[in-house]
């Protein structure tokens, strides 16, 4: 199995509320440039990465009041949401996870960004973040 010591980090997601104004701001503030824009209609999002370099900024806004997206900006305000590392073998990793304990949201890969497949661990299983694995596709 791959071990934790090969994650990268892949990007910070951040909660906002308008995904126009967050991406000016950000290209602005950063110099950076808006690299992938996306709806993930079954997880109620509207997601951006600004490509800062070695990783990413994931901007997401809800795409609906009932989103657990939604939820979190209405108790939490705009802000940090989680970090997302890239792992090579996402699967494997969730079973590793899981054998020492992690609570995981995700026991099996769901559809991400740009065709990459992601999966979430709790907040407690992860010293209190939000913690998003992505194996990103083959590239040929």
């Amino acid at each position: 199995m791959t071990s934790a010591k090969h994650w990268t980090i892949d990007h910070i997601g951040i909660a906002v509320e308008n995904l126009d104004q967050a991406i000016s701001f950000y290209e602005k503030k950063l110099g950076a440039k808006l690299c992938l824009r996306e709806t993930i209609e079954a997880s109620g999002v509207d997601l951006a990465f600004i490509d800062t370099g070695e990783s990413k900024v994931e901007l997401l806004a809800p795409t609906s009041s009932e989103s657990k997206l939604a939820k979190f900006l209405a108790s939490r305000g705009p802000g940090i949401h989680h970090i997302c590392y890239e792992v090579q073998d996402i699967r494997a990793e969730l079973v590793r996870l899981q054998s020492e304990g992690c609570e995981l949201i995700d026991s099996v890969p769901r559809p991400g960004a740009a065709h990459s497949e992601i999966a979430f661990v709790t907040p407690a299983s992860f010293m209190g973040v939000l913690t998003e694995l992505v194996q990103h596709p083959k590239r040929s």
